[in-house]
């Protein structure tokens, strides 16, 4: 028995049954469940050591990042999937996104931004960004600042954009009062209360409401700075200073900071060179930012062909415009990225396969309340793992649970 498998044993005693359940049948799909990963990760010590040593420098305000790095089934999935539980537990605020190149792309940041709002996952609450703003602004502050008369609304960073500062304001604020005969009258026909969450909401999730209407809800809002900038956005670079800002805010709200997950980053090296150069320009903001990203701990998943992409590239392309010429590429990547903070993944052993299946066994017939016969299921378990060859490992634990279920039917028929 391994080390680890008395604490694995208790995990399983805590949890309910159609806990169990769920996590057998998402297995037995290929899928991930939270709980199946919680019990299954293998190595987690060393994956825990190289992200605390992340969380550790978002709480000293150092700029941080994480590459876990391995070839296709290696399990990158399944370790940002773990790592979302870990940060979650840690009290970080969570963001886990793919980036699909047709759907996410990371050189169009608006679309990552809205991508990693609309994920967004709080510790111990399933609200939404806007939901856990409007708590905070309407008393929950109290209690981080134990008490002390503060203005929610200092905690807005300098660094946020003119637009979501203004649409942070007019969630904190309550609605202009008027009158009956002032509502009746012209100049305030645009006073339509009903219509401003609607509005803020989906400024803030970077949906980008008409601009005239987001002015009416401002100014209804009483937000009396917004006509001091424009309310749009142009180009990628302001949505990553909003990131780089909800980061720090959520700090000074009381969270450790907002870990952002990156699955299938390795998309960025099979777009086009155009798309590619822009999404370099993004990553270098994260791996070797001007000023500290202080809250934001980026987690990317990373194959190796995506570094031979980086390393292959032509940095003595030479860009002419009008007749100006100019590197093609802001900088040499290859260079720049030479010491990232990178965790490796590798193959599993065969001893790491023989306690992976032991841990099965236990969690099927836990789940479905069976006795196995000792012994034998666990040759027939390694016959299984032998025939599986070099399959992806989530394949080879599905085939795991069909030999658990035959097993099962078996003993259940006899």
């Amino acid at each position: 028995m391994s080390k680890d498998m008395p604490a694995f044993v208790q995990l399983l005693e805590k949890a309910d049954n159609f806990t169990l359940r769920r996590a057998v049948e998402r297995l037995r799909e290929g899928l991930f469940d939270p709980f199946g990963v919680s019990l299954l990760t293998a190595r987690e010590s060393q994956l825990n050591k190289v992200f605390d040593q992340g969380a550790q420098d978002v709480a000293k305000n150092k700029s941080t990042h994480l590459c876990v790095c391995g070839s296709y089934g290696q399990g990158k999935s399944h370790s940002l999937t773990y790592l979302r539980q870990r940060a979650l537990q840690q009290g970080f605020v969570v963001s886990s996104i793919n980036l699909d190149p047709r759907e996410v792309p990371m050189h169009d940041f608006g679309q990552v931004y809205r991508a990693l709002v609309q994920q967004i996952a709080f510790p111990n609450s399933d609200d939404s960004l806007v939901k856990v703003w409007e708590q905070w602004t309407k008393g929950g502050y109290k209690q981080q600042l134990k008490g002390k008369k503060a203005d929610p609304l200092a905690i807005i960073p300098d660094c946020m954009p003119h637009v979501f500062k203004a649409v942070f304001t007019a969630l904190a604020n309550d609605n202009m009062q008027l009158s009956r005969r002032q509502k009746g009258l012209k100049k305030h026909a645009a006073f339509r209360p009903r219509e401003f969450p609607w509005i803020l909401t989906n400024a803030l999730n970077g949906n980008s409401p008409p601009v005239v209407r987001l002015r009416q809800a401002l100014k209804y809002r009483e937000v009396s700075f917004y006509k001091e900038q424009s309310l749009t956005c142009k180009g990628w670079e302001p949505y990553f200073d909003m990131v780089r800002g909800l980061g720090l805010m959520f700090q000074q709200m009381g969270y450790k900071g907002w870990v952002l997950l990156f699955d299938e980053a390795e998309a960025i090296a099979q777009t086009r060179i155009n798309m590619r150069r822009k999404s370099y320009a993004v990553l270098q903001r994260f791996f070797c930012p001007d000023t500290p990203l202080n809250g934001l701990y980026p987690v990317f998943a990373f194959t190796d062909d995506f570094f031979s992409t980086v390393s292959n590239e032509d940095y003595d392309r030479v860009d002419t415009r009008g007749e100006v010429e100019q590197l093609y590429f802001r900088e040499n990547y290859a260079r720049a990225w030479r010491r990232l903070n990178i965790h490796n993944l590798h193959d599993l052993s065969s001893r790491e396969w023989q306690t992976l299946a032991e841990k099965l066994i236990h969690l099927h017939s836990k789940a479905y309340n069976w006795q196995p016969e000792p012994g034998q299921l666990e040759e027939q378990l390694a016959a299984t793992l032998k025939e599986t060859g070099a399959r992806e490992a989530r394949l080879k634990i599905k085939a795991l649970v069909n030999q658990l279920d035959f097993a099962q039917q078996g003993v259940v028929l006899g």
